[in-house]
């Protein structure tokens, strides 16, 4: 598997955003930004970053608690991880995503080449950028605040969704609330973008979950890309 590799990009508010990359071993078909879980930029997050590298993605994951040099809370309790999540602020997080796509920028890759992925928190973000950025396509795995907005300044997916601009894939499980996420189906279909909600049993939704929808949700992520990301 491709290894990782992380390089710090300094911003103007005199921090330093971490990105984690990875590069495919020939000419990247496009770059994809990963967007970590509550927990930060985990074993898991890594495993999305390297998996995307070997189908031929340039792609790069920034480390979105970087302010507070807390990466990875994957021993910490539930608490420390809603306590750190609290003190995200948004805008500062769409600047490092903006900064991640400056950096697929400078490596070569072309807008309409871009992709976002995330889940749990962070698909939740990855469908705010596709509403507020110009890209190729974005995914969307658990994204938590379907109807009902999970921060103080950022809309409830479902009012978002109608503002896609991009094409656009949500992966949910059985265990959502399924009137909300037939809802999160319609709204998207509002934005005259390609869109696609796909719900799976309820321990498959994450990729490293039941092996067998892991491996199906997987292959429909790269397939998205690849036939979107051109």
């Amino acid at each position: 598997m491709t290894a990782t590799r992380t390089e710090g990009v300094p911003l103007t508010d005199g921090s330093e955003l971490r990105l984690t990359v990875a590069e495919p071993d020939g000419p990247a078909r496009g770059g994809v930004v990963v967007l970590q879980e509550a927990r930060g930029v985990t074993d898991s997050v890594r495993l999305l970053v390297t998996g995307l590298a070997h189908d031929g993605w340039l792609a790069v994951a920034p480390h979105l608690y970087h302010r507070d040099d807390a990466d990875d809370l994957g021993s910490g309790t539930d608490a420390e991880v809603a306590e750190q999540l609290g003190r995200l602020e948004p805008e500062q997080v769409m600047d490092d995503c903006d900064t991640a796509f400056g950096w697929l920028a400078d490596n070569g890759v072309e807008a309409d080449r871009m992709g976002v992925l995330g889940f749990d928190i962070g698909g939740t973000v990855a469908l705010h950028v596709a509403a507020n950025r110009i890209m190729g396509a974005a995914v969307t795995v658990a994204g938590e605040g379907v109807e009902s907005s999970p921060s103080r300044s950022i809309p409830a997916l479902v009012e978002t969704a109608p503002e896609l601009t991009c094409p656009w894939l949500g992966i949910y499980s059985e265990g959502s609330d399924s009137d909300a996420v037939d809802r999160l189906r319609d709204a998207a279909e509002k934005s005259g973008m390609a869109t696609d909600v796909v719900v799976y049993p309820a321990t498959g939704y994450r990729f490293d979950d039941d092996p067998k929808s892991a491996a199906e949700a997987w292959e429909r992520v790269l397939n998205w890309f690849g036939a979107h990301l051109r």
